[in-house]
């Protein structure tokens, strides 16, 4: 059986374009693309922290600096917004148990910072009564 799992991930990257009138995808950084194993027609999701929407599209390679969704999803994610775009794959579980996922940390100018590779699941926080 084949099941889906993530390979890598931009996490809280800064929207710099949306092009209504382009055909479709996102265009992202090269150097962000390459940094989190994502290649060329990848089908690719992404997440906005302003507005909880969820697109899912095909990456394309992109100057330095650049993350601009293009088509329909320029309507939902605006310049400025910050995003979350993960990777996916489909294999096997003892695949996925072997991938390492990327996750790439950018600055505001979406300038890496810190890339983790297999990074622990957060701490659930305590709730307070």
């Amino acid at each position: 059986m084949l099941i889906t799992f993530c390979t890598g991930k931009l996490h809280r990257v800064t929207v710099t374009g949306a092009d209504i009138n382009y055909v479709g995808s996102i265009t992202i950084d090269k150097q962000l693309m390459k940094a989190a194993g994502i290649v060329p027609s990848q089908l690719i999701h992404i997440n906005s922290l302003s507005n909880a929407a969820h697109w899912e599209t095909y990456a394309i390679l992109g100057e330095v600096g650049v993350i601009c969704l293009n088509g329909c999803p320029a309507r939902l994610f605006y310049p400025g917004d910050k995003v979350i775009i993960m990777a996916f794959a489909l294999g096997t579980h003892a695949e996925a148990a072997k991938i390492k996922q990327k996750v790439v940390h950018v600055d505001d100018k979406n300038k890496i910072i810190r890339l983790e590779r297999n990074p622990a699941t957060p701490k659930a926080k305590a709730q307070k009564k």
